[in-house]
């Protein structure tokens, strides 16, 4: 019998709860010439907050669905078809090489830190390493979240673990516009990571750890690790169908066979923990690592000074050398693998315990 857990979540926000909340993106004193208006967006925003208007333009799954008559989210069939369009380029041989490249690091001179970030720079080595190479390059800079207006890459909300059929690829939990949970950059980072035929992460150490911007990255692919790509066969988010048919699942692994590699550095510690997890986390998706030389993990500065960090970075030739040494085995590797010289040597073992 499927039991589905309930009784976590807490009720509504009343109305004049929803005033509250509503008004605080409106501080700004000079919002007060249009107080008027915005009682009138409020009255819509609080309506299609209690009748949970999460998809209010939707269009008929149509055919290659399991239910071609489920109302899906137009945004979600938009992103979808944008990831079938750009695998299908992806796995075209007569398309140029193209590496993804992720800058991992929160700091940039667009907001309060008021400097570039280290790691920018190690990004823009390995960018010019490819263009070298006649490589094509997309530098995707999670820093933006701090500088851009209204940009986010909203939390997972853990589908994943009341059932893998109910983390659907790519993600449909948002947006959610009942609950203002809009403008969420991951629909275009899923297809700049299926377009890519190889993946270079480049990351300082946050607290021992990856920083918060990568990790929900991180965290919402994981619908790129065994979703599902038909919401019509949970029907949006029915917890009792997903649950009724993980029992024959199959976890696709959605952005298997790319190549990676990752640039790790700190100034004290954790550079081996956080590599390693990287590491770990691209091998469980499938993806093929370019070698021992394309996972770095080095410090910049141990224990010297956060202002003269960049200057210090300056001195380390050997550790730009280094990084660029990353982005060529990745080159490499992907040259490799395009070509057919490069198999990777389980493809065709079956996995005993599938997730």
């Amino acid at each position: 019998m499927i039991t589905v857990r309930k009784g976590q979540a807490p009720a509504k926000l009343s109305r004049d709860e929803f005033h509250l909340v509503f008004a605080r993106d409106f501080y700004d004193p000079a919002y007060q010439a249009v107080a008027a208006e915005l009682a009138a967006v409020e009255e819509v925003a609080w309506k299609a907050y209690v009748d949970s208007h999460k998809a209010p333009v939707t269009v008929k799954a149509g055919p290659g669905f399991a239910d071609p008559d489920y109302d899906l989210s137009i945004e979600w069939k938009e992103t979808r078809d944008r990831l079938l369009a750009a695998e299908a380029r992806q796995k075209d041989p007569a398309t140029p090489s193209r590496i993804l490249l992720i800058n991992g690091a929160a700091r940039n001179d667009g907001s309060c830190p008021g400097e570039i970030s280290k790691t920018w720079r190690l990004a823009k080595l390995c960018e010019e390493t490819l263009a070298a190479e006649g490589v094509e390059t997309d530098l995707l800079d999670l820093s933006r979240i701090i500088s851009d207006y209204d940009r986010h890459i909203h939390p997972c909300k853990a589908c994943v673990s009341t059932a893998m059929p109910l983390c659907h690829w790519p993600c449909s939990c948002y947006p959610n516009h009942s609950l203002n949970q809009e403008n969420d950059w991951m629909n275009e980072i899923y297809e700049r990571w299926v377009a890519a035929h190889g993946i270079i992460i480049c990351t300082p150490v946050y607290w021992y750890q990856s920083p918060s911007i990568l990790k929900l990255m991180i965290d919402r692919l994981v619908c790129a690790d065994g979703g599902n790509p038909d919401p019509s066969s949970t029907h949006g988010k029915k917890a009792e169908e997903a649950k009724a048919l993980e029992k024959d699942w199959t976890y696709p692994k959605h952005l298997a066979g790319r190549i990676y590699g990752v640039a790790v550095h700190g100034d004290v510690a954790g550079i081996e923990g956080t590599r390693r997890s990287l590491s770990d986390w691209l091998d469980w998706m499938g993806l093929i690592d370019a070698g021992p030389i394309a996972q770095l993990d080095r410090y910049v500065g141990y224990y010297d000074s956060y202002a003269d960090s960049h200057a210090t970075l300056d001195k380390d030739t050997a550790f730009q050398d280094e990084v660029r040494n990353v982005a060529r085995a990745v080159s490499a590797a992907v040259a490799a693998v395009r070509s057919g010289k490069l198999l990777q040597p389980d493809r065709k073992v079956t996995n005993p315990r599938p997730k």
